[in-house]
């Protein structure tokens, strides 16, 4: 790409240029998302009124995205509310009133999010059995128990050894191996169910945690993501309604939609085509030339800022942090990008006229016996459907019909985001017949899917620590840029915020809105004395 390079004169004054001269700080936001908005928002309640959000799609909401089908709204992207003590995103929603309509059976208190805690789930074979409800209840003991000892690797400190390979994959898949194979009481064939539910309980904790397989999660670091307590919620109206009701105080001249981002020139960076520059920004201010930084837009617009909140997600950095950012970005914050996880968790929603299941089901999850002694949750491209783990049954029926919400991650989910809507429809249906044992389910009369993974403006649903990563990669992802102790510039030109940037609450929406009020909070405390 060609960059253009305007040039400052370095002062020691923190706050430089045009700041000195008592004018409103310029800042611009990347991203549209719940992070971006809650940035804007808390930046222009505080008295800031120089703040543009640029955003790269048509929509606001990043990986929020509400569907409106008929009678029906369903979530393609966030569709929990987890936790409700102290959870910003559960306030915005109860002072809203946008949980009247939640019914008790959609708050869940669980740790698996399920569409509904009434019913039963529904575990079967690829052989159309049912497996019984006790030997069920008895495996998910087991697993929940041994999911608790993942947690105490990092809350306790304990040591991990080298036969874990610090995964929560590998390590679970061992000890709960051994308790079942070890049980006196289980015959082999039950035995052999167990085996193979562990992998089904994997995947389901894969799609969990958006990573393509537990193996990939760092078990040393697991125990570090925080849930907060009390009850998760659906908003039946819509998530989408959280991103409204903070966009409210935003003027619409705030945000430009349509306006992506093609390279953010920090650290006074730009220095020799100051005539390029003032060529595509025919009235740019004498001052506006000085400028710490410039934001380079797609459409080859170039907007002079004094700081930039970079919201987008951690998948968008992977990809394009060599180009998006001139000069570089410094190697601590490369490896940290590079050390932490993104991966693709879709949903697949079948709606059908009529339900094949019973009143009583809440869920139907497939359990594979064939892969009793597996290692591996990778497939050949061909048997990406292996790697669905789930279909739950959206409730109450009255609200959605009679609908069923499919989970697939990993790179399973990138094959079916290539396929076609017909052959998705068509496959999903031939598993459910499979496993049912009831070969006259009816292809379902509408089909609707996220794309997370191959849409380019997130390349993956959330974030995880990987192997190898930590919680100081997330601190070093979020370190604002340049580094304090090593610039005489203006501090904090670029800043990260999103839920990759929150330690103890990644992957989570109420991550992404505390992530953009930490680093508005930051801005708020430099410049208190020009607010006041």
């Amino acid at each position: 790409m060609q960059s253009c390079e305007i040039s400052g004169d370095s002062t020691d004054d923190p706050l430089s240029s045009g700041l000195r001269r008592k004018r409103q700080p310029r800042i611009v936001v990347i991203g549209a998302g719940l992070a971006g908005l809650s940035a804007a928002k808390a930046l222009l309640e505080s008295g800031f009124t120089d703040v543009t959000i640029l955003e790269a799609t048509d929509r606001i909401g990043g990986r929020v995205q509400s569907v409106k089908l008929e009678h029906a709204t369903f979530e393609l992207g966030a569709t929990w509310i987890h936790g409700s003590h102290g959870n910003p995103v559960y306030h915005l929603a109860e002072d809203n009133g946008l949980l009247e309509e939640t019914t008790d059976g959609e708050r869940s208190v669980g740790r698996i999010s399920l569409y509904s805690k009434n019913g039963v789930a529904y575990h079967l074979t690829n052989n159309g059995q049912r497996i019984p409800k006790d030997v069920v209840e008895e495996f998910s003991d087991l697993y929940n128990e041994v999911y608790n000892l993942t947690q105490e690797f990092f809350q306790r400190g304990k040591p991990v050894n080298a036969e874990s390979q610090n995964s929560v994959g590998v390590f679970t898949r061992d000890v709960v191996r051994k308790r079942v194979k070890a049980d006196p009481d289980d015959t082999e064939a039950v035995k052999r169910l167990k085996l193979a539910m562990i992998q089904q309980y994997l995947k389901v904790e894969s799609c969990e945690s958006s990573s393509h397989s537990m193996d990939e999660v760092s078990l040393s670091e697991f125990g570090e993501w925080t849930e907060i307590p009390g009850a998760h919620h659906i908003i039946p109206c819509g998530f989408i309604k959280i991103v409204e009701i903070l966009a409210r105080s935003i003027p619409e001249s705030v945000i430009q939609l349509r306006k992506p981002v093609k390279c953010i020139h920090w650290n006074q960076s730009i220095s020799k085509e100051i005539e390029r520059v003032a060529d595509h920004n025919s009235d740019l201010p004498e001052e506006d030339k000085g400028s710490d930084v410039f934001v380079e837009c797609e459409d080859c617009e170039f907007i002079p800022a004094d700081h930039v909140i970079v919201t987008v997600s951690l998948g968008v950095l992977k990809k394009r942090h060599e180009s998006l950012f001139h000069p570089r970005l410094p190697e601590e914050k490369v490896m940290a990008i590079e050390k932490l996880g993104i991966s693709t968790t879709d949903k697949i929603f079948l709606e059908f006229e009529e339900p094949f299941w019973s009143s009583e089901c809440n869920s139907i999850q497939f359990v594979w016996e064939d892969e009793a002694e597996s290692e591996s949750l990778t497939y050949p491209e061909e048997l990406w459907y292996k790697k669905i783990c789930s279909f739950d049954v959206l409730y109450p029926p009255e609200r959605y019909g009679y609908v069923l919400s499919g989970w697939i991650c990993g790179e399973e989910a990138l094959i079916m985001e290539k396929c076609d809507d017909e052959t998705v429809a068509e496959t999903c249906t031939e598993m459910l017949r499979k496993f049912t044992g009831n070969p006259n389910i009816p292809k379902p009369r509408r089909i609707l899917r996220s794309s997370w993974g191959s849409n380019p403006n997130f390349r993956g649903s959330y974030s995880y620590t990987q192997v190898g990563s930590s919680g100081a990669d997330v601190e070093k992802l979020a370190k604002p840029l340049p580094y304090a102790e090593s610039s005489k510039t203006t501090p904090m030109q670029v800043m990260f915020s999103g839920e990759a940037t929150h330690r103890k609450y990644y992957s989570t929406t109420h991550g992404a809105v505390l992530s953009g009020q930490r680093e508005a909070a930051h801005l708020i405390e430099m410049y208190q004395h020009l607010l006041q």
